[in-house]
């Protein structure tokens, strides 16, 4: 599960980095749900829950348009956590260019894929939602 989970770390923070919503979407699992607070600032929603490939690539491609944001900065640490089928890493708010969207990656994996993806927005990325909701 490390080599799995090892790759999954690097790969989706790139695809995502890089736009590349086509090989970000291949890494989950067919039925995999993904869970986060942009879903319905973002898309069409009443619910952060999205699930199955399609639902999720959907999401990806109207996140991927909506950039650039100047509080996405894309600095992690190599800090990570690997435990079981459990990966987990964090976007800091403090990075060395200024603050960013502070948020925290948890991820379940299953059969080399991601199975569940939840994201959990910290007070400096929420309030910057709170914002964004009241325009």
């Amino acid at each position: 599960m490390k080599n799995t989970a090892d790759k999954i770390y690097k790969e989706w923070h790139e695809f995502a980095k890089t736009r590349q919503t086509e090989n970000l979407i291949k890494l989950y699992a067919d039925d995999a749900t993904f869970e986060s607070p942009l879903v319905p600032a973002i898309m069409d929603r009443s619910d952060g829950v999205l699930k199955g490939r399609q639902e999720i690539l959907e999401f990806l491609k109207e996140g991927t348009k909506r950039r650039p944001n100047e509080l996405v900065r894309w600095y992690r640490t190599k800090d990570y956590l690997i435990k079981d089928n459990i990966l987990v890493w964090e976007y800091p708010r403090e990075t060395p260019e200024g603050n960013q969207v502070d948020i925290l990656e948890f991820m379940e994996l299953e059969n080399g894929k991601i199975k569940h993806h939840k994201i959990y927005w910290g007070w400096f990325g929420t309030q910057m939602l709170v914002k964004s909701s009241k325009k």
